[in-house]
């Protein structure tokens, strides 16, 4: 009954034991997967998701977060990030070569028409006026990563030049986001026994992160926003209007 009334007269610190002991037994599922297989299957989802279009509905970042919380030394998170990054590159891979050869079928295909013909011709105006920086830029925005290897595939670009631009923006993108779940669970994990409401920080460093790369990407789209909108000169390895 003592234990009620004080929960009661404190809901905040009663909210935040609720919330460590639920993060805690979700990081504790997540850590009991074995860590190679739990880095493979992050690489798979990573590879499937700018390759066959899942990341429009399990986002990427959500899987690089999630087995990032899990990692429990240097050895597992340079694992996992260049893990990732080979899934990010050959997800897009396979997405430039089905492009190459099969764009067409796969733009007017039923799941192609429910994307939007308009998504289709915007990422296909960036591609024609930014060449390769649009390459790099769209690895950051939602929905135009799925759509832009694809697009690459069935435009004049080459794979080469498409690799040249993904790979670094692949490579800042995997970091970015295994460092956000490894400190945010690293940070918790270490504060979960002196301070009871370790869950709000743990929540609270994910969504700063999640707000300053929601702002990043809008920003980025409000910028390049006039590239998509218009049609260039149809050869994408030019960049048809130079000031970034």
């Amino acid at each position: 009954m003592l234990d009620l009334v004080a929960q009661l007269s404190n809901p905040l610190e009663w909210f935040g034991e609720l919330l460590s002991g639920g993060l805690g037994w979700i990081l504790a599922v997540v850590q009991s997967v074995d860590p190679v297989l739990r880095t493979i299957l992050a690489g798979i989802g990573i590879m499937l998701e700018t390759s066959i279009f899942v990341g429009l509905i399990v986002p990427g970042d959500t899987i690089v977060v999630v087995a990032a919380t899990a990692v429990s030394s240097p050895t597992e998170y340079f694992a996992l990030a260049l893990v990732v990054i080979a899934g990010a590159l050959g997800g897009e891979s396979i997405g430039f070569l089905l492009g190459r050869f099969f764009g067409p079928r796969i733009r007017s295909s039923r799941l192609g028409r429910r994307l939007g013909e308009k998504s289709w011709v915007r990422a296909e105006n960036y591609i024609d006026r930014r060449g390769g920086i649009a390459v790099f830029i769209s690895r950051f925005l939602p929905v135009l990563h799925a759509l832009v290897p694809l697009t690459v595939g069935m435009s004049t670009m080459t794979y080469r030049t498409f690799m040249a631009w993904t790979i670094p923006a692949s490579t800042i993108w995997s970091f970015a986001y295994v460092s956000a779940g490894t400190f945010a669970a690293g940070s918790f994990t270490a504060l979960l026994d002196s301070l009871h409401s370790a869950g709000y920080l743990f929540v609270g460093i994910v969504v700063a992160f999640g707000i300053v790369a929601f702002m990043g990407r809008k920003l980025l789209e409000r910028h390049e926003a006039r590239h998509m909108d218009r049609a260039g000169d149809g050869d994408a390895n030019t960049i048809d209007d130079v000031r970034l």
